[in-house]
């Protein structure tokens, strides 16, 4: 199939631990649209510390990046940019201050009445602190978080309901579908499953950094499908994705 939407990639050339070099980049882009994906977002680390990158600067690189791509190359899927934000007390203030990068909307204004989401990710080891208050607070602000993949998190390992009040508070989840194939590991898969057989994502992405998570993710949609079925799958592919674009998450 086809018309996939990628809601988080690494592919901007330079920037993070993603694509290096231009030619990475087009490689990986192919890749992922072989793979099915016809729409890919862009998500590059903003996490300081480790990624200095602030929100002019990514745009900045992905204009570059974007313009190094062969022009009207039907191997190349649509592409856009949005940002993975490290949920810190410096991002987080970007957040609030609108100096960071949620998702592109696909709707106009009036339509989308400022809605936005923006994705964002954890330490491995534990939940920030305060972070249902902060989840209230940039929701008051029209920013829906979609946490990136939760089942990485190891306080869910042990327990999936420790997500409930992020998800009360209005977050939703986004699952990196190379976790259902392994690539992380025995407890990152067992933990997809349990929260792909609770009905507890959104949407599903490949969270590519290179040609390895690709193949990963492409088994990954196998089993995707496998568990869940047809309808489930093609929701967290295609319906999910769109929704957190178009700003009609209904959580």
């Amino acid at each position: 199939m086809r018309g996939y939407i990628d809601l988080h990639s690494h592919w901007v050339a330079a920037v993070d631990d993603g694509a290096k070099t231009t030619g990475d980049s087009v490689d990986l882009l192919r890749a992922l649209h072989q793979a099915g994906f016809s729409t890919v977002v862009a998500t590059p680390h903003m996490r300081p510390g480790m990624f200095n990158n602030t929100a002019p600067a990514l745009r900045a690189a992905f204009d570059r990046t974007r313009a190094s791509l062969p022009t009207g190359d039907a191997t190349l899927p649509d592409v856009h940019l949005a940002s993975e934000h490290f949920f810190d007390d410096i991002v987080f203030e970007r957040l609030v201050a609108g100096e960071a990068l949620p998702f592109p909307s696909r709707l106009p204004d009036e339509r989308t009445k400022g809605r936005r989401s923006a994705l964002i990710e954890f330490p491995t080891s534990r939940f920030p602190a305060r972070i249902t208050h902060r989840i209230f607070d940039l929701m008051r602000r029209r920013i829906r978080p979609v946490i990136a993949h939760p089942e990485r998190y190891e306080p869910v390992w042990d327990d999936i309901e420790s997500l409930d009040p992020l998800l009360d508070a209005g977050a939703v989840l986004q699952l990196d579908v190379a976790a259902l194939a392994g690539r992380y590991g025995r407890a990152p898969r067992r933990t997809a499953e349990a929260l792909l057989g609770a009905g507890y994502y959104h949407c599903a992405s490949s969270d590519a950094h290179s040609l390895r998570d690709v193949e990963a993710a492409r088994a990954g949609i196998d089993l995707l499908f496998r568990i869940a079925g047809r309808e489930e799958a093609e929701f967290l592919l295609i319906e999910g994705p769109a929704r957190i674009l178009d700003g009609t998450v209904e959580a």
